[in-house]
């Protein structure tokens, strides 16, 4: 079964091959570090085509680049305007400009586009690139949980939330008798399918899909760094405590910072307080099993402070 994408390319024509290399300049022009005349030539190309998203999307990076913040946001709200569904991540960058609030502003076709685009060439760059080591974080602190708690690290039924290409499946699916799947990128989906390490795969919503478990179905759920891609945990954390079964674990990891609350981070992706998701798991019903300080990727060679937790049910606890 192949998995369907539809999302459009992160550029879109603007129909007229002239516009479309004024994009093309322009882009070049902002990779050079000259953003002044990257903005205005996007400012005429939008001028003439005001239709075109692409064109306002680079014209809020240029002017952004250029100190314009106030120009930046004016246009990142007109690729809104023209793209609701957001599939650029405008959103994402009003919330850094303070024009808009972050806890929402990570839409599901941003996501959707982003992983879509990263498919081909994901676990390359993860393992490669970024030095990743999510899955493995996560299985040692499922097996120190499971010591602890003197159960047997074998689990009936469980489910990878944001699976990815599978990376996490390759150490949990012989730990699983039933391992399913869910991600919103129909081209990640595919390529975890190829695994041939999963139960089931859906695309889809992983908020969505876990909120649709049976009550006390799962032994245990799993988010190996897709947590990073949602503002607001109380949702998943609340579907997690209905779902899970008795002596059931819910193991993830997190991208963190110092402070308080919530932080959208240059990168654009989530980095949540420790207090933060001690608070929104009691909140749950959910109590901490393990919560340790653990980086699970680098980013020019500097490891991303991160959070690895392994919740239980507060009845179970």
């Amino acid at each position: 079964m192949a998995f369907q994408s539809s999302t459009q390319p992160l550029y879109a024509s603007s129909g007229n091959p002239a516009l479309d290399r004024r994009l093309d300049w322009a882009r070049a022009d902002l990779e050079a570090g000259d953003a002044a005349a990257a903005a205005e030539l996007l400012a005429d190309t939008v001028a003439e085509a005001p239709h075109f998203v692409a064109a306002w999307f680079l014209l809020g990076e240029a002017r952004a680049a250029a100190g314009d913040e106030a120009g930046a946001a004016e246009a990142f709200r007109a690729v809104l305007a023209r793209d609701p569904a957001d599939a650029l991540g405008a959103g994402l960058r009003l919330a850094r400009l303070g024009g808009v609030e972050a806890e929402g502003a990570m839409s599901a076709d941003y996501v959707r586009t982003l992983f879509d685009q990263y498919a081909p060439r994901f676990d390359d760059a993860l393992r490669g690139k970024l030095a990743y080591r999510g899955p493995e974080v996560l299985a040692e602190a499922v097996s120190a949980v499971c010591a602890g708690r003197g159960r047997a690290e074998r689990f009936a039924r469980g489910l990878d939330l944001g699976c990815g290409t599978g990376l996490a499946a390759g150490l949990f699916a012989g730990k699983v008798a039933a391992l399913a799947g869910v991600d919103l990128s129909p081209a990640m989906v595919e390529r975890a399918q190829a695994l041939s390490l999963y139960t089931r795969l859906e695309v889809g919503e992983m908020g969505a899909a876990l909120a649709a478990e049976a009550p006390q179905s799962l032994d245990l759920i799993l988010a190996a760094d897709a947590l990073c891609y949602v503002g607001d945990l109380a949702p998943i954390f609340a579907a997690a405590s209905r779902a899970l079964a008795p002596r059931g674990l819910f193991a993830f990891t997190l991208e963190t910072h110092e402070g308080e609350g919530l932080l959208l981070r240059d990168t654009l992706r989530y980095a949540h307080g420790r207090a933060l998701v001690q608070q929104q798991a009691a909140g749950a019903g959910l109590a901490i099993a393990l919560l340790e300080d653990r980086s699970t990727r680098t980013e020019k060679g500097v490891p991303v402070p991160g959070l690895v937790a392994v919740l239980v049910r507060s009845v179970d606890l």
